[in-house]
């Protein structure tokens, strides 16, 4: 698994996980102490100290989230209306028009659609005016024909055996349609997926490499093909991107502050926890992959117990605890001695959007310049180039947790 994958070996995956847990453990035990206290206060006498020590895996989830409510009054309903689908994609666009220095113009009927509701765009190299590539996007649910979810394919790749210059890709969503004058609303997870998605594309269709096997995202390792796309959801908490497409469909209203601190609060809401759990997954996969005699002693349960007490020691599984028995990412889902590499990209997606926090995300000439070296380089290259050299190039250095334990409130 380890040799298709970025990570070099095991050793260097513990090794990033271990800087991770150092801030986020502390953060964790907080967080369970806030939830704790919230339970003994409104709990009832069940959760008095008397009667329970400490909250159970199943209570704990359960008090988290009331905590959460709790703190962050914010409903997606209230959020909708400031997120209508056009000016969202005004927004994207002018945003990798701005960093990229690519224009993304609407060309409908250019190319044949299978539903009246798809769009066509052309994506133009504003220096050269070169057509680089182009997409569909379907944008809204339809049950009757359309799986659910939000992805990107493509359609045709790179290859110069093919003949093929201009690389086209599919992005689907399944966001509510206009109904009468009301137009699409999105949620905010919605806008994050849909630059998430978009940040796939890129990759596919800003490359520059021409054999196809590993022009745009092909053959790019599995812990470094989110980069792209986790990096794109960054923009999605940067105040002017936001304000220039976050506006009430009715009033033309900008997102009331309070409103984007809530939603920026509430992305660091419950941080350290989820970073254990998903430390603890991650390294509890790696151990049963590397270490794991079935002819020893131990049972694959001694092993997460004993991983537990490393990662989640405030929250060890109880006796009869069976999740080994459906964590099918790692015997079904393809992610065996793999699921470290959602942590690994989440580090490599906020290291490089570090970089255009060092410049100043106001600095027009830094950001712009910091930008045309993330396309020359991780939306350019391919699979060609190994993504530790790909990184390398465009930081100077290789891939720092620091700037996503900063954007995680642990640092």
């Amino acid at each position: 698994s380890l040799a298709s994958k970025m990570a070099p070996d095991v050793q260097s995956v513990a090794d990033l996980s271990n800087l991770i847990l150092e801030k986020a453990l502390p953060a964790a035990e907080k967080e369970l102490a806030a939830a704790t206290a919230l339970a003994r206060e409104a709990g009832g006498d069940e959760y008095s100290e008397s009667n329970l020590e400490k909250l159970m895996p199943w209570d704990a989830a359960f008090w988290v989230e009331r905590l959460k409510e709790n703190m962050f009054d914010l409903k997606e309903e209230e959020l909708k209306p400031y997120f209508a689908l056009d000016p969202v994609l005004d927004g994207m666009f002018g945003l990798v028009d701005r960093i990229f220095g690519v224009e993304v113009r609407e060309a409908n009927g250019k190319a044949e659609v299978w539903h009246p509701d798809v769009k066509f765009f052309e994506i133009y190299d504003k220096e050269s005016g070169e057509h680089m590539a182009s997409f569909f996007l379907d944008p809204y649910s339809r049950p009757a024909d359309k799986r659910g979810g939000a992805w990107m394919a493509d359609c045709r790749g790179k290859s110069a055996a093919l003949g093929i210059d201009v690389p086209v890709a599919y992005l689907t969503c399944n966001g509510s349609p206009p109904v009468g004058e009301k137009p699409s609303l999105m949620s905010f997870r919605e806008v994050e997926t849909l630059f998430h998605e978009f940040g796939h594309g890129l990759q596919h269709m800003l490359t520059r490499a021409t054999i196809g096997d590993v022009a745009g995202i092909s053959g790019v390792e599995w812990d470094a093909v989110e980069l792209p796309s986790q990096f794109m959801e960054n923009w999605c908490y940067d105040k002017p991107t936001v304000d220039g497409f976050a506006k009430h469909y009715e009033t033309g209203e900008p997102l009331p502050e309070e409103m984007f601190k809530k939603l920026n609060d509430q992305k660091t809401f419950g941080a350290g926890m989820m970073a254990c759990r998903q430390l603890l997954f991650g390294m509890m996969d790696l151990e049963l992959h590397s270490n794991y005699d079935p002819d020893g002693d131990e049972t694959i349960f001694d092993v997460q117990r004993r991983m537990a007490a490393i990662y989640t020691p405030y929250a060890l599984p109880v006796e009869e605890d069976r999740f080994l028995c459906g964590f099918s990412h790692i015997f079904a889902g393809g992610y065996s001695a793999g699921y470290y590499s959602y942590k690994w990209a989440e580090v490599m997606s906020a290291d490089a959007f570090g970089a255009f926090e060092d410049v100043g995300l106001d600095n027009e000439e830094g950001v712009r310049e910091v930008g045309r070296k993330f396309r020359e380089t991780v939306l350019s290259l391919g699979g060609g180039v190994s993504p530790s050299e790909v990184f390398e190039q465009f930081r100077g250095r290789g891939p720092s947790p620091e700037a996503l334990l900063r954007h995680n409130g642990l640092a």
